[in-house]
């Protein structure tokens, strides 16, 4: 291992932050090597089957976490080259500018950002246009100025969901096209092009895309970054600790574990830490030594606390006529994002799901059984769903974290009441409209396939916080570079860095940064 490279960045983790900070550092010509604990996702049917997607949950790491109590439960994470984008909806909203700063809710007080929306802007830009998101700046009254267009027009509604947007309109509120991250050119009418990537089909939600059509991390970044030389990968290997040199200073090791349980040192004048808010964290407390007794860049005692993952609920409502709609996830609604007439409150935003099919709701069954009629078959009701996804804020708790016990095992402790009043209140808002949209009005049903039934604290997907940024080393573990207070070379680039994670996904917030953080260390590589 003496004769082990030395290099100039190593990023831990091909996601939606390191393969898109390595995309970015590729063409620098500085020698840049990715870790990934996982492999390449298998390419094959079951990519695209309900029941291998989500009933059995063929593709989630075979991995048990604990709750506060100490019990088992299976996290909603992928350990694959691309991280968990390969499964992502590639819903890709901008933060509102009011995200960055103080906001009260009714749960409590959402802190403000160290930077600005403004800040960031220039870089929501880019990730736009590097992720191929199809929308319309402009159609949502309540977002932020924007410094150009989305780089693709927006993915046109299918006849149900455009006359869902109709009828919104009718009602005085502003439906927008959702920005999804797709490679799809469309002819006339929203079909796609001869020679579209995108085949428009009705598994881009939760599902990894069989013919490479959705912006994931491994297809938009990962693969052409290591089209450049400078640019190595390693595959099948955990990172399991991070050393530091004598004076406790800098990271002088990452030290990975191979399949047969063998260990593999590398090393690097920078080190990026992009595992997923719980693992980063996870990562950091591990690596504890003499001189960072409670973990890495934990001198604040912050890192794994002020996990977030949003509060959301997916919803399926029963329309009146059939719903022929393939492509559904067009359509979003932030009407009463930051308030309501009736409220002075966030609530939140509501965006459309991918389309449920009668697999799913098969594996549904038993949560359904009192809620579906002898007289709708589930392949009937799948014929007549309409999907929604309602999304909240949750607040950044000091006591939601996460924590390692004894065989260093992950425990995550969370409180699923946090700041809950105003996604009551959105399903209140979107259940008082059913009947004029064309929907059963009492027939809105609560869909857990997506959050891993029975098992909320599973639903990993929306993971923010644990090592939040800051201009504080007193309250932060690192600062607005997202460079560790406590060390001189060490980085964490995903969305552990997130202070507060607003109400919409938060992957486009998480590839904006890592491009910014890019820059920063490309001015510091020289």
């Amino acid at each position: 291992m003496g004769d082990a490279p030395h290099y100039d960045v190593i990023i831990i983790g091909t996601g939606a932050g390191g393969g898109t900070l390595a995309h970015r550092l590729a063409p620098s010509g500085k020698r840049v090597l990715l870790v990934e604990r996982g492999g390449y996702l298998p390419r094959e049917r079951d990519n695209w089957d309900s029941t291998a997607v989500f009933v059995k949950g063929k593709y989630r790491a075979p991995e048990f976490w604990l709750d506060k109590h100490g019990t088992e439960f299976p996290p909603e994470v992928n350990y694959y080259v691309g991280g968990n984008t390969k499964f992502y909806g590639a819903a890709l909203f901008r933060l509102r500018p009011e995200d960055f700063g103080e906001l009260r809710h009714h749960g409590g007080l959402s802190p403000a950002w160290p930077i600005r929306y403004e800040d960031l802007e220039p870089y929501y830009t880019q990730a736009e246009h590097l992720y191929l998101v199809h929308g319309r700046h402009g159609e949502d009254p309540g977002e932020g100025p924007v410094s150009a267009q989305y780089a693709h027009p927006p993915v046109e509604h299918e006849p149900r969901i455009q006359q869902l947007s109709d009828d919104l309109e009718k009602r005085g509120l502003h439906p927008f096209h959702l920005p999804i991250g797709v490679n799809l050119s469309q002819e006339d009418g929203g079909r796609p092009t001869h020679s579209s990537v995108c085949i428009r089909c009705n598994r881009v939600d939760g599902f990894p895309c069989l013919v490479r059509g959705k912006s994931d991390a491994q297809v938009i970044c990962v693969e052409p970054a290591l089209e450049h030389p400078n640019v190595e990968m390693v595959t099948h290997t955990q990172v399991v600790r991070l050393e530091t040199d004598g004076r406790g200073r800098s990271v002088s090791a990452v030290v990975g574990r191979l399949p047969d349980g063998s260990e593999v040192r590398y090393t690097a004048d920078v080190v990026v830490v992009s595992c997923g808010a719980v693992n980063s964290a996870a990562l950091l407390l591990a690596s504890a030594n003499e001189h960072h007794p409670r973990g890495l860049a934990n001198s604040s005692d912050v890192v794994g606390r002020f996990y977030m993952r949003h509060n959301n609920l997916a919803l399926m409502a029963v329309s009146k006529e059939p719903n022929d709609t393939q492509f559904q996830k067009t359509l979003a609604l932030h009407d009463w994002y930051l308030g309501a007439d009736d409220w002075d409150f966030p609530l939140g935003g509501i965006q459309m799901l991918g389309k449920s099919d009668a697999e799913q709701i098969h594996g549904e069954a038993p949560r359904w059984a009192g809620a579906v009629t002898p007289d709708m078959p589930f392949e009937v009701l799948a014929h007549h769903a309409v999907d929604f996804w309602l999304c909240g804020e949750d607040l950044p708790m000091p006591d939601n974290r996460v924590t390692l016990d004894g065989d260093a095992r992950i425990r995550l402790a969370l409180d699923e009441k946090n700041n809950i009043e105003g996604l009551k209140r959105l399903r209140h808002k979107l259940q008082g409209m059913l009947g004029h949209l064309g929907m059963h009005e009492h027939r809105l049903l609560s869909h857990s396939i997506y959050l891993h039934k029975g098992m909320p604290i599973g639903a990993t997907a929306h993971q923010a916080g644990t090592v939040r940024f800051g201009t504080d080393p007193a309250d932060s573990a690192l600062d607005v570079n997202c460079k560790a207070h406590d060390l001189d070379n060490l980085y964490v680039v995903d969305t552990s860095f997130f202070p507060s994670i607003g109400a919409v996904n938060p992957s486009l917030t998480a590839i904006a940064n890592a491009l910014r953080v890019g820059d920063h260390l490309l001015a510091r590589l020289g």
